[in-house]
């Protein structure tokens, strides 16, 4: 095989082992900063929140939904 050729496939692996290890690299460091960060338990904390939230209205919603029908009918049996 000719030498030159074994050199060039030498410097073509090495300069994409390279950028492997330099795009596993990136990919760690986002990783660990993602891990860092608190954006996450925040989501959690609102998501807990907004279920909270709509628990509340739905119940308030079908308090007052329910109130009416009951006064309509009581008004009903009165007369």
């Amino acid at each position: 095989m000719n030498l030159a050729l074994v050199h060039d496939r030498l410097n073509v692996k090495s300069l994409w082992e390279k950028r492997i290890d330099a795009d596993s690299e990136n990919a760690q460091s986002e990783e660990q900063r993602r891990s860092r960060s608190k954006l996450t338990k925040l989501r959690g904390e609102w998501s807990v929140r907004l279920e909270a939230r709509n628990k509340h209205l739905k119940m308030l919603n079908e308090t007052f939904v329910k109130k009416p029908k009951t006064l309509e009918s009581a008004e009903q049996i009165q007369t």
